[in-house]
């Protein structure tokens, strides 16, 4: 036979073989990497061996959990090597990399992953996961072409804060609800959870030293279930809830299994109803006084005026240091009335004996709210820690050192950093998830007000408007989760996705495409669903709850909608 008829016979085998070749999926990854290059072809991954070599324990348990999950889905062993084998996947130190970078070479016989810490090879791995079929986020054997597009991934983050705000306080989450809470995060690449622990309508962690913290400050008497109106409607059901120092343990372990460290915010001087009501001689009446049913802000604060304050903030802080090993530890400090102080006789004492007057635009009482956040400040920095607090602690004077957290808007996280402090941007105007994410209003459910969309949320850069010479100070970016009207972890999920994969690109991602992050939307949702949360599908044509869902309104519709209702967006 020549060669030419030898061709002419395989022709037909050879086209037979084509049709059943693995072709290469599209890449769909949540943030997009800095750098990700398509090079043809495809890696087969079921049964592909698992080798790493001079990674630490922690990473070594995230490589073998990959190798699991590989296992579990294919059905067929990915074997695991403690020494770097040339095939399969190979994972190995190189410290000439970046704290968080990661970069992955896939070709149709390895894939190389390099990274110098443990987030950079966790991260890693969710960009490895989320490369796969969405079924490898099942809980089962699944059918699906069990392969990786052949690609050149070098990856790091552009900010080194990437944050999401929880707040237990208003409604509580189990330590379970947490957890999960946790892994989305971790799948987003976000590495910071603040944790927003107490508030008037609940203290949530538990304080050895002050056991009537959790004992009556966890407990309130019922939950508001309308907008914050005079009188307000309540649901008549008692309600509390808090975490054991063990617990605490438990979620910040996991948390640092997955590279984020958990911030807690104890909220001071005001936003302390909870505390006074089981410490009622903290406060400047005396009392007594309920952990408060409604949402708003009290006028009771702290009385600042006597040492035995300073003896029980310092008492909290010092055990909430021992649970978080955190650098930072948030103080709060936002919406402080000052009419408490303004009428009581121990602050104003403190305050003439601290020479402060009113002047620059500011009241002595708002610089006596300086001196709060200063001496604590002190007392943790004695400790090694740092403290972050809302903008409000910029009205005054404030001690060089502080971390602000601008949210009422960006403005006051501009003027901060021109004054040389750090800061981590959370504007409401951008980033409050608990604002409505739809402009389907009827079909949504029930919120505090506001809209925030997708396109919005993904829109905000932490750098505009601030000079060169500030940007060093913008450490990241962080999204607000308020729970006052969210009693479900559903309805909480669907608040937090997808707009935290908007804010995952913000906070990664040195160049921006909103139409390729849509483009990656469908796939994300699919890991969703099979990791089980519940999402909004809004900007993909429907609006409302799982269960609930409508399609969206045409923009005449909507005009009409809201023209109707009168609500202005």
């Amino acid at each position: 036979m020549n060669f030419r008829n030898l061709i002419l016979t395989l022709l037909p085998a050879l086209a037979l073989s084509a049709c059943h070749a693995p072709q290469a999926p599209e890449i769909h990854v949540i943030p997009q990497p800095q750098q990700i290059t398509a090079t043809g072809g495809v890696f087969k991954v079921a049964g592909a061996p698992v080798s790493y070599e001079g990674v630490d324990a922690r990473t070594a348990a995230q490589i073998q959990n990959f190798a699991t999950r590989l296992t579990t889905v294919t059905g067929k062993a990915s074997l695991v090597s403690e020494t770097l084998q040339d095939k399969g996947f190979s994972f190995r130190t190189d410290a000439s990399l970046a704290p968080e970078a990661y970069t992955i070479d896939i070709k149709p016989a390895a894939v190389q992953v390099a990274a110098s810490d443990f987030n950079g090879f966790f991260y890693a791995l969710q960009t490895l996961g989320q490369m796969l079929p969405p079924a490898f986020y099942g809980d089962a054997k699944a059918k699906a072409d069990w392969v990786l597009p052949c690609a050149q991934v070098n990856d790091a983050p552009r900010f080194g804060y990437r944050g999401m705000h929880m707040d237990p306080s208003r409604h509580f989450w189990s330590v379970d609800e947490v957890k999960k809470y946790l892994d989305v995060m971790a799948l987003y690449k976000l590495n910071r959870l603040h944790w927003h622990l107490t508030d008037d309508q609940g203290w949530r962690v538990e304080i050895k030293k002050y056991p009537k913290l959790t004992e009556v400050g966890s407990q309130r008497k019922e939950t508001i279930v309308k907008k914050n109106f005079n009188p307000y409607v309540g649901d008549g059901q008692p309600y509390g809830g808090f975490y054991t120092q063990d617990e605490i343990r438990e979620v910040v372990a996991y948390a640092a299994d997955r590279g984020i460290t958990v911030i807690p915010e104890i909220d001071l001087p005001g936003h302390m109803l909870a505390a006074l009501a089981a410490y009622p001689e903290l406060g400047c009446t005396g009392g007594p006084y309920d952990v408060w049913t409604i949402w708003g802000v009290s006028e009771d604060v702290l009385c600042v005026g006597q040492e035995k304050t300073f003896e029980f903030l310092e008492g909290v802080l010092t055990e909430i240091m021992d649970l978080f090993p955190s650098e930072y530890i948030h103080i709060g400090g936002d919406e402080s009335p000052k009419v408490r102080w303004e009428n009581c006789p121990r602050c104003q004492a403190r305050i003439r004996a601290l020479g402060l007057r009113d002047g620059n635009g500011h009241t002595k009482e708002q610089l006596l709210q300086n001196y709060v956040t200063a001496r604590m400040q002190e007392f943790l920095g004695k400790h090694g820690r740092k403290i972050i607090g809302w903008d409000e602690i910029l009205e005054g004077e404030l001690a060089p050192g502080a971390t602000v957290m601008s949210w009422r808007g960006a403005d006051g996280g501009i003027q901060a950093a021109s004054r040389g402090f750090d800061v981590i941007m959370t504007p409401n105007s951008h980033f409050y998830f608990d604002y409505y994410q739809s402009q389907e209003r009827d079909r949504e459910p029930f919120g505090i007000g506001g809209y925030v969309s997708l396109e919005k949320v993904y829109s905000f850069d932490p750098y505009d408007k601030l000079s060169e010479e500030a940007k060093p100070h913008i450490l990241g970016a962080q999204a607000n989760l308020w729970t006052e009207y969210i009693a479900t972890p559903e309805h909480l999920e669907y608040m937090l996705l997808p707009r935290m994969c908007a804010l995952s690109e913000v906070q990664w991602c040195q160049e921006r495409d909103y139409d390729r992050f849509l483009a990656s939307l469908p796939h994300t949702g699919e890991i969703l669903d099979a990791l089980g949360y519940t999402w909004c599908k809004y900007a993909l044509g429907t609006a409302g709850m799982p269960g609930d869902e409508h399609p969206v309104r045409t923009p005449e519709e909507m005009e009409k909608y809201r023209s109707e209702n009168h609500w202005d967006w």
